[in-house]
């Protein structure tokens, strides 16, 4: 029950900025100028490369690997830039010689030397860190309340200042820490996947030949087709992964089993469905 608990809590606060990715991923890789015609050559060919950019870069880069790189079960980047600023191995007492500190020891050993470029990567790392918390919830917002224009063109003077009221309201609920938080979007973002889901799970049964872009092929093959334009594109479908790196910063807020749990058990699924 405490592993379901911290996982129900790490879906609101760790997967609340992946999971809005929908809302404008794919409508950028098909928005001319720089996207592709919504043309069904190209659909197949942007949906394999979104299903293995959310595979490879979550699934397998985020919780297999980059999540074994913890310091004492914390992560991000100024978890790894206090690891830059330990004293080497021979400085260290004896007495500090347990299972969890040798076993840092030795996985950033080899990384030690060059302290000042390490610090600096850390130092260009946290600028990234705060500049994606402060574009990212601004555009995920955006996204969700510029849907009202899909009803009605009246609500399109109000779509900022509705935008800028809700983020406001999301800052200022930040004092209320990890815990408080969880609890109240944990079930609300459960919502948010269930619905998602739904909305897209119809249209597979309509058309389960989408299914196929799951075949790499098809993005191999969107490469081909547009070439450098594919590039730039892919600088769209890379939205479908951010909040991504989430799951490494808040390991030390859940827990990697409860990260791990939730993604697999909930939000890789709805994503795709999506």
């Amino acid at each position: 029950m405490g592993l379901a608990k911290l996982a129900l809590g790490a879906i609101g606060v760790v997967y609340g900025d992946i999971g809005t990715s929908p809302l404008y991923a794919v409508k950028e890789c098909v928005s001319l100028p720089h996207g592709v015609a919504p043309l069904a050559v190209n659909i197949y060919g942007v949906l394999s490369l979104i299903f293995w950019s959310i595979t490879l870069v979550v699934s397998v880069k985020y919780l297999i690997f980059v999540m074994r790189a913890d310091n004492d079960g914390e992560g991000g980047v100024l978890a790894l830039m206090a690891l830059v600023a330990r004293p080497s191995e021979s400085a260290l007492p004896a007495d500090e010689s347990g299972a969890n500190r040798a076993s840092t020891r030795t996985t950033w050993s080899g990384l030690r030397s060059p302290k000042t470029l390490l610090i600096m990567l850390g130092l260009f790392g946290a600028a990234l860190l705060y500049g994606d918390g402060v574009i990212t919830p601004a555009i995920s917002v955006l996204s969700a309340v510029e849907g009202l224009e899909v009803a009605t063109s009246a609500f399109s003077p109000f779509v900022v200042p509705i935008t800028c009221v809700i983020l406001v309201l999301l800052f200022a609920m930040q004092k209320r820490g990890t815990g408080g938080i969880g609890a109240v979007f944990g079930p609300v973002t459960v919502l948010w996947f269930i619905f998602i889901s739904a909305a897209g799970l119809p249209w597979i049964v309509r058309h389960p030949e989408i299914l196929r872009a799951m075949n790499p092929l098809y993005g191999a093959r969107f490469f081909m087709m547009h070439r450098g334009h594919g590039f730039l594109v892919l600088g769209s479908v890379v939205l479908c992964v951010t909040g991504g790196e989430a799951l490494y910063a808040d390991m030390g807020h859940f827990g990697t089993k409860a990260i791990r749990l939730a993604w697999y058990s909930c939000v890789y699924p709805a994503l795709l469905i999506n």
